[in-house]
């Protein structure tokens, strides 16, 4: 099912980069295509340690991002976790600010982890342009990497971590699983109900947060909670929200809980 939907995400993707690439003449012979951008991917050496990448995928855009592999048997299929920073104010670097907690915290783990750059959509994760790359990244590294399909998780920080509540809602077919931290997204019907979200989720807060207070988020979690969703939520008494290193030690444990309760 996932190997299926992700194939016609690939279609329709396909189909939106020569939407945005080809030339508005009628002689497209020269035109930048899907195709282009996958030969450019798989140029991508896959071997242990971090790239920092650039990927052209329209005749005037570029994906900036991050890719770890484990120092491993890179035969073999091994998780994907795509990290999404906080607002960075759109930072060319904001890609590589996960290394302090997200990096450290899945260091027990063999996976494999993407760290995009927002700046394409302004930092927002869920516009359409940051939509698109997410999903063109994960159907790229789904094709051509040791990838398995049934354990890809996207985690973030902040900014971030609203956008992995926004795939976990949107995307379930795809992620098997989402973390986000110090986060606050609106998971509310009109009428005050919860929404449901059909993949496990693991949610940290500060309970200092003083950008997303901690009695708002508790009171959304609770509701998606009654509406079905299986969600740990972890509370870090003593952090607030500006301080990400710091939760490290808690993303460790929900590094524990992937190996332990989703992918056992």
């Amino acid at each position: 099912m996932a190997k299926s939907k992700l194939y016609f995400l690939f279609l329709l993707l396909t189909l939106s980069i020569c939407i945005q690439s080809c030339s508005k003449d009628d002689d497209t012979s020269d035109a930048f295509t899907y195709t282009d951008v996958e030969n450019s991917f798989k140029a991508i050496e896959i071997k242990p340690g971090v790239q920092d990448i650039t990927l052209k995928v329209g005749e005037n855009l570029f994906y900036n991002f991050r890719v770890i592999f484990p120092d491993v048997d890179l035969t073999q299929k091994w998780p994907l976790i795509l990290t999404l920073h906080g607002f960075s104010g759109g930072n060319a670097d904001a890609h590589t600010f996960t290394d302090c907690y997200i990096e450290p915290g899945l260091a027990d783990l063999d996976v494999i982890i993407i760290s995009p750059n927002g700046n394409i959509g302004d930092d927002n994760w869920e516009t359409l342009n940051n939509q698109d790359q997410l999903r063109i990244l994960t159907d790229l590294s789904s094709r051509f990497w040791p990838i398995d399909l049934n354990k890809i998780v996207v985690t973030g920080y902040s900014n971030g971590g609203n956008g992995s509540w926004y795939y976990a809602e949107t995307q379930p077919a795809i992620f098997s699983a989402a973390i986000p931290l110090a986060s606050g997204y609106h998971i509310l019907n009109n009428d005050g109900s919860g929404r449901k979200i059909d993949i496990p989720m693991y949610v940290i807060h500060g309970a200092q947060d003083d950008l997303f207070p901690l009695d708002t988020v508790q009171h959304w979690v609770d509701q998606t909670i009654l509406a079905g969703t299986d969600l740990t939520f972890v509370v870090a008494d003593s952090l607030g929200h500006y301080t990400p290193c710091d939760y490290e030690s808690y993303f460790r444990d929900a590094a524990t809980w992937l190996e332990e309760e989703v992918w056992q």
